[in-house]
C-alpha cells in the first residue's frame, strides 16, 4: 500500500509528515526551509523515498471559508504537484492546526520548525482518521 505525505505549506517553512504503510498513523519529517531549496523537487524526492501515492496539502482558507492569498498559492501548488508527480493531491482544511500544534507543544522548548512539523502531522492524521471512520482528534463524535 502506498503511503500518504502530509504538507503544511508556509511562505518560509513547510511542515512535512508521512503515514505509516498501513495508513493509520502520521509521523513527522524534517521541516523544509523554502529559502534553501525548491519545494517541488524535494516533494518529488520524498515521494520516491517513501513510495507516496497521495499528498494531503493543508488548505489555509480563512475562518469564514473564503480563499485568501496563501490558500490561492496552495491551490496553485496542488496543480503543480499533480502535473509533476502524477499523484492524487487532496486539499485539506487546516484552519486552526497551527494553533493546535502550539497547544500540543506548550511548555516545550520548541521552535517554529517544530510547530510546522506538528501541524503537518495533525493535518495528515485528521485526514487518515477521516478515511478510516475514526473520529478526528478534538472532534465531538
Amino acid at each position: 500500500m502506498k503511503r500518504i505525505l502530509g504538507v503544511d505549506y508556509g511562505e518560509r517553512r513547510v511542515g512535512l509528515a508521512v503515514s505509516d504503510s498501513l495508513l493509520i498513523t502520521a509521523q513527522g519529517l524534517d521541516t523544509f526551509d523554502r529559502r534553501t531549496g525548491k519545494l517541488l523537487p524535494h516533494l518529488e524526492h520524498l515521494s520516491k523515498q517513501y513510495d507516496v501515492g497521495a499528498i494531503v496539502l493543508g488548505h489555509p482558507v480563512s475562518m469564514s471559508g473564503r480563499d485568501n492569498a496563501i490558500s490561492l498559492a496552495v491551490e496553485e501548488l496542488a496543480a503543480k504537484i499533480r502535473n509533476r508527480l502524477g499523484v492524487e493531491v487532496v486539499l485539506w482544511d487546516e484552519r486552526l492546526t497551527s494553533e493546535e500544534a502550539r497547544r500540543v507543544l506548550k511548555g516545550k522548548r520548541a521552535g517554529k520548525e517544530a510547530v510546522d512539523r506538528v501541524a503537518a502531522i495533525l493535518i495528515l492524521q485528521n485526514y487518515l482518521d477521516s478515511r478510516s471512520g475514526r473520529p478526528a482528534e478534538g472532534s465531538q463524535e
